[in-house]
């Protein structure tokens, strides 16, 4: 890093660096969907086989995001029992009310009724249907805009195929979109534990938090840096007074 940074500093560039995230050693997904599923509170429709989960219709569900879950309530009656289940769910750390969720800077309308974080070697999984045989065909893509959900699973391709197979299917499958068929480039596999790092809940260990990197003569960060502060330390070494 000292090398990269000496490079620019050659060319007289302003060097500033920031990691989007902080990463952490995960071994334990968490379902919280199908959670209430089990429940009852969480409603899926049937198309063609296939469960998508119906938000509106659903009394409970939840947007995961890596360690963090936005849990909404359209029955506001269940909030009790809801926080019970989640309390009691193996992996979860906390479950944050409108009162937690004030004090932790997360009172915001579109943050849930409910917030749950993780512990730290877990995370949440989308995942809403209880058999794999009716998942829907973009669970097995890569497919941000219909997955409830962050799947970080999309990183992976299934492990049971040999790399001759993956690579045949990958030709099949782009064949047969080169001819104008329907096609889904469904080699994702619906296996949670292939995932061993996440994000979003405040490890133990200071080597995993997210680092912020930059020379600016004059501007001295406190250590550790909170985190509305840093567009302010950016701007500042930017030379600007602008609130980014």
């Amino acid at each position: 890093m000292g090398d990269l940074i000496a490079f620019f500093q050659a060319r007289g560039v302003q060097v500033i660096i920031l990691s989007e995230y902080g990463l952490t050693r995960v071994d334990t997904p968490i379902d919280i969907n199908r959670l209430f599923h089990r429940q009852g509170w969480l409603t899926v429709k049937d198309e063609l086989g296939r469960e998508t989960l119906d938000a509106g219709a659903s009394r409970v569900f939840a947007v995961a995001d890596h360690q963090v879950a936005h849990v909404y309530l359209n029955d506001r009656s269940l909030e009790g029992r809801v926080r019970g289940a989640l309390e009691a769910l193996p992996g979860v750390a906390q479950v944050l009310d409108a009162d937690a969720k004030r004090a932790g800077g997360l009172d915001h309308p579109r943050a849930g009724d409910l917030v749950a974080v993780a512990r730290e070697n877990a995370w949440f999984t989308y995942y809403y249907w209880l058999d794999d045989a009716v998942a829907p065909d973009f669970a097995r893509c890569v497919d941000i805009h219909r997955k409830p959900g962050y799947d970080p699973v999309e990183l992976f391709t299934n492990p049971a195929w040999s790399t001759l197979g993956l690579r045949a299917r990958l030709v099949w499958r782009l064949l047969r979109k080169r001819l104008g068929f329907r096609m889904l480039m469904d080699v994702i596999p619906l296996d949670a534990s292939l995932v061993r790092g996440s994000h979003g809940g405040r490890p133990s260990r200071e080597s995993e938090w997210p680092v912020l990197l930059f020379e600016a003569p004059g501007v001295l960060p406190v250590h550790p840096v909170p985190s509305p502060d840093v567009h302010g330390l950016l701007a500042q070494a930017m030379g600007s007074n602008i609130d980014i």
